[in-house]
Order: C-alpha cells, then structure tokens, then sequence
C-alpha cells in the first residue's frame, strides 16, 4: 500500500515534489510514518500522521531556537574578547543595538548579561526577550574555554525557552581552526501548552571568517547528534552524515546531511551542494526519494 497516496492524494512515483514552509523546515517529510509494504499492512491512522508532523514540525523550531541562541552567545563572547584585546569593534558584531549588554569583571571572571527586554528585541529575524547570562574565565594563554549559560524567562518567538549549559571552545581543533562544542540541554513550551525537550552536542567549527570582526563574513560547519522527547513519549533522533554547511548570509544551509530516525520511519535530508537557494531533498530507507522547496 503507497501511504504517499492517502497523505497527498499523489499517483505512485518514486520521486515527488514537495514545498513547505521554513519553518516547518520539511515537517510534511520528516513526519511520515513509513513502513515497508506487504498485502496485510495497513496505513497508519490519518490523525496519528497529522500528530507526527506537527511533533516534527516542533522539532525544527527547537533547531532554529538552538541556532540562534549559540549565535548570540559566540558574538557575544567575540565582541568582549575584541574589546578586552582593544582591537577596533565592529558595527557588524550579529548583535543589535536593541539587546543590552552588561558586563561584571572580577579578575579573570567575566559574566555577560545580554537582555532583550520585556517587550523583546529582533535577532536575526526573530523576536527574543528575557535575558542570557553567560560567564566564563577569562585566560588569553588557553586553548579552550568554556562558557556556561543560563535563559532568564527567555523566549524565542513567543515560545519559553527553558536551559542552563555550556559552550566549550576550543581556540584551534585538529583542522586549526575555532570550534564550538554545544552542549544541549532545553525545554521548550509553546504558547499552546506543547513541551518538549532536547538533549545532545551540536558542534560548529569556524572554517571562514574567524577574526575579521564582521559578522556576515562568518562560515560554520556543524555537526553533532540530538535527540527530541514530547510530554507523550514520542522521540526523534538527529545524527549529522555530512557536516553542515552555514553561511550566515544565507537563511539555509547551503549543503550536508542528516539521518532521522523515529518509530517505524527513517531516512536522510540533504541541503545540496553547496549553493544558496532553497532547494532540498530527503531520501527514505527504501530509496524513495523527495524533492523538496524551502519557502
């Protein structure tokens, strides 16, 4: 039995076009339950699917919030280094004038409050409020440092964005170049009462850009795997093939892979090779493969 054919009314094909919203970042792919067929299987009910991709569809907002959270953390440890250092700041620093930043010096400790206020503040296209407060100590000879986090009655589009970790930083890896170790650890409420949570690493390497100052000319490769659980029980894990290509004057990324993986569905999304657009495919276990347009 085609469960393509029940969920979008398609003909049989082995290859489809799909185009979805970028926020749901895929979710009418990633949330099919897909099965091997066989003359007694039967197609999971509708509402269970529909259930699947809305589950997936909030994974991926966990992502974007994930994303931009170690955005504003690494610029703004960036830019306090850059003034520690006295090197010239940079009016392009990924952090706008609207967020104010607090800093307390004790020696070697440095603890940054970065509040977006009540009524929130646009980062990169999107509304935060509340506060992070990050510290670290401070040591120029060391080859890692590692920031620690916390979200003050923090929100990410409306949505409670609730974690205490860390960031570690290594100032050259085996490619010799910067990388962050994210350490995750989030819960995140949705204004209609939906709760999940992530755990996992999200590793980004600074392969372009590093020391320039200029925020747009940043290049980051990440990796890493992650696992989301709702209040129901239902978990998806995330598991990087082919690192991610993120250029940050770009809305996607512009090449790599993931392998998802949840109850009776697996499969791999690919962002290309290389060029800024929106173009996208996920491939099934089976060989099915899907094109897919971010809008």
């Amino acid at each position: 039995m085609n469960l393509f054919n029940q969920v979008f009314n398609f003909a049989n094909t082995s290859r489809l076009n799909i185009s979805v919203s970028k926020m749901m970042l895929a979710s009418a792919i990633f949330g099919l339950a897909f099965t091997s067929c066989s003359d007694e299987e039967t197609v999971a009910p509708l509402e269970e699917q529909t259930t699947e991709i809305s589950e997936v569809a909030l994974s991926s907002e966990i992502d974007t919030a994930a994303n931009v959270i170690g955005d504003v953390i690494i610029s703004a440890y960036e830019a306090q280094e850059s003034d520690e250092l006295g090197r010239m700041a940079s009016s392009d620093s990924g952090i706008p004038s609207c967020v104010t930043i607090t800093l307390v010096a004790e020696q070697n400790y440095r603890q940054l409050t970065l509040d977006f206020g009540e009524e929130g503040c646009l980062v990169n296209g999107h509304l935060l409020r509340g506060q992070i407060v990050m510290s670290y100590t401070r040591n120029p000879e060391a080859q890692q440092v590692l920031l620690t986090y916390d979200l003050i009655d923090f929100y990410f589009n409306a949505k409670n964005v609730i974690g205490s970790k860390t960031l570690l930083k290594e100032l050259s890896n085996e490619n010799g170049n910067p990388q962050f170790t994210h350490t995750l650890d989030l819960t995140v409420i949705w204004p209609n009462g939906a709760q999940a949570s992530r755990e996992g690493l999200r590793i980004r390497e600074w392969v372009e850009g590093f020391g320039s100052g200029i925020f747009s000319d940043n290049v980051f490769e990440v990796t890493g795997n992650w696992t989301t659980t709702f209040v129901n029980g239902n978990e998806h894990t995330y598991t990087v093939v082919t690192p991610l290509r993120r250029e940050v004057i770009c809305l996607y990324f512009v090449s790599g892979s993931v392998d998802v993986q949840r109850t009776n569905f697996g499969g791999t999304f690919d962002y290309g090779e290389g060029d800024c657009d929106n173009a996208a495919t996920f491939t099934f276990n089976n060989g099915t493969e899907v094109d897919i347009t971010l809008n």
